[in-house]
């Protein structure tokens, strides 16, 4: 989940929605799994450009500490990642969102054979930057290497590249379909997001419609009231059942959100000039 806007109180996107992200973790209903508990991440904005990670290894529904900071923290900006492993260790290392500087990174899916393309994937990516691989999923592994390709320049392009190296690695050591997932990314103004697998049946992914014309259509829902003017929710499932809420991005497709603003264009990997 990302929210975007004025800042909110993290407990009411944490855990007053009806369908929030804490229940989500243990009843999903459009996930791979149905319980989400092999730890869970968030992280947000506050002072300066540099964000605050809070990990744990727990599950979400079980964390006393994440409901106590939840209540105290403000923030116009946070991402919140539930984690069911698709393999890899369960550390607090191994959960989402990770953090480069002023970027974020949540990844919900996987890249299949990751075990056999592993270190094809991690040669590729720049040494500058490989200290600062924490963990040993898939998920931060893309990060890096979308890193490689110029995500603090051109966040659209290396995502697309970094898709594209891992579809190039794969068809080499014979793995079918490599990439799977949703992608969130944010640099503290504005979130991309990205929804592609190479068999084009990615899992869901939705973003909130304009609040002003939600709070048209349903002026009895109070909280809609409590939500500023440019609340934006990224999800990968509803937070509730609103009629005219919610929209699917778009199969094969990359967007970027900032305030009321979203542009969509399709999404295709771009085999990066670049060999191991």
């Amino acid at each position: 989940m990302v929210y975007t806007g004025d800042p909110i109180l993290m407990d009411d996107v944490l855990f007053r929605p009806v369908h929030s992200l804490i229940d989500q973790s243990l009843h999903s209903r459009m996930g791979a799994t149905t319980t989400n508990g092999d730890g869970f991440g968030i992280g947000w904005y506050g002072e300066g450009p540099k964000p605050a990670v809070f990990k744990c290894i727990e599950p979400a529904w079980n964390e006393r500490n994440l409901r106590e900071i939840a209540s105290q923290i403000r923030t116009p900006l946070l991402f919140a990642h539930i984690r069911a492993s698709t393999g890899t260790a369960v550390q607090r290392s191994n959960c989402h969102p990770f953090r480069h500087e002023n970027w974020m990174w949540m990844h919900n899916g996987a890249v299949r054979g990751f075990h056999v393309m592993k270190r094809d994937l991690a040669m590729a990516v720049d040494p500058s930057l490989y200290d600062g691989i924490e963990g040993s999923t898939d998920s931060e592994m893309l990060f890096f290497l979308a890193l490689t390709f110029g995500l603090t320049d051109d966040p659209f392009t290396a995502v697309a590249k970094a898709v594209g190296f891992v579809e190039d690695v794969g068809a080499r050591r014979g793995v079918e379909n490599p990439m799977q997932g949703t992608i969130a990314t944010t640099d503290g103004i504005s979130v991309w997001i990205f929804r592609y697998s190479t068999e084009r049946q990615t899992r869901s992914l939705f973003y909130s419609a304009d609040i002003t014309a939600v709070r048209a259509q349903h002026p009895e829902v109070e909280v809609l009231y409590r939500l500023g003017d440019d609340t934006r929710f990224v999800v990968s499932e509803p937070l509730r059942d609103l009629e005219g809420a919610w929209l699917e991005v778009p199969e094969s497709s990359a967007g970027i959100i900032r305030g009321k603003e979203e542009q969509f264009r399709p999404f295709e990997p771009v085999s990066p000039v670049r060999s191991t």
